[in-house]
């Protein structure tokens, strides 16, 4: 299965984006983010989405981001967004000038968790990697393209038949920067199986 830009299908489309066989550039909007419920206890599902369908039960999506993300909860990377209450995520959130949350959230059935580690502020460049094996998901990333490591493996309730799956970003807060996303492929599973 190729990756085909001409097969990417908007989620609420931003008002400020440029897509080209090499890259795809998003500026973010104030005042949108993913998130259901858990912990903060409100709902936002508001993000600009793009992404591509498959009914393919294994195969690895790898994109790299570039972002020069500067406010609390500045995000973009990888999503498979399947309707408002299932859906998974992985992305560097900025925090503050010292540090900032590269994490994944997965979403089932309406709540969402939040996995996270801190990383340094400085850091502006991402690769990931969301691999598929039928229902299960395996997110990985890498600061060079080459070498990566597992964030979290997870289980998607709906993700078992036909998905979507692709890029988005979002500024949670009175925000706005421009995500950059390029070297997006689609190879066979690159999760191997247990043995």
């Amino acid at each position: 299965m190729k990756f085909d830009i001409k097969k990417l299908e908007w989620i609420r489309k931003p008002k400020h984006y440029s897509i080209n066989e090499n890259k795809i550039s998003i500026i973010t909007e104030p005042e949108t983010d993913l998130w259901q419920r858990t912990y903060y206890g409100f709902q936002n599902d508001n993000a600009p989405v793009l992404q591509i369908k498959s009914n393919e039960k294994f195969f690895s999506f790898v994109v790299k981001t570039e972002f020069n993300s500067k406010r609390r909860f500045d995000q973009c990377g990888i999503v498979m967004y399947l309707n408002s209450e299932n859906w998974l995520k992985a992305s560097i959130e900025y925090e503050n000038d010292e540090y900032q949350r590269l994490g994944s959230v997965v979403t089932n059935n309406g709540y969402s968790d939040w996995a996270t580690t801190d990383i340094s502020a400085s850091v502006k460049s991402m690769w990931y990697r969301l691999s598929r094996r039928k229902s299960d998901y395996c997110i990985e990333c890498s600061t060079d393209g080459i070498t990566y490591k597992q964030m979290r493996i997870c289980h998607m309730n709906e993700g078992n038949d036909e998905i979507q799956f692709g890029i988005y970003a979002c500024s949670p807060e009175k925000s706005s920067f421009e995500a950059i996303f390029s070297n997006m492929e689609i190879t066979k599973c690159k999760w191997l199986q247990h043995k």
